[in-house]
């Protein structure tokens, strides 16, 4: 299809009333989406599956997660470790030196 071809289809519906064009708009969705592959990735919650239930599976199938400085245990020790290592990292551009 040209790009023609779509500017006269759109001009068309525009003309619909309010009730005809939300007619469209749903068809059209509607039909993108079965147009789409299934993401197989996605994982499908269980009939009466708790949203929790289906978080932990997700987490557990992540794995591990690797983060710096594991060694901190105190969380807002750990943000102020972050945020001063991000700071240093930063401060030649804050400076203007590069």
């Amino acid at each position: 299809m040209t790009s023609v071809q779509l500017q006269h289809i759109i001009e068309q519906s525009l003309q619909l009333s309010p009730q005809e064009q939300l007619q469209l708009a749903e068809r059209m969705i509607a039909a993108a989406k079965n147009a789409l592959p299934v993401q197989a990735s996605q994982p499908q919650i269980a009939e009466g599956e708790h949203w929790g239930q289906n978080l932990v599976r997700l987490l557990e199938e992540l794995g591990p997660i690797e983060m710096m400085y594991p060694e901190i245990e105190d969380p807002v020790e750990w943000v102020k470790r972050i945020r001063q290592d991000d700071a240093d990292r930063l401060k030649p551009y804050w400076d203007g030196d590069k």
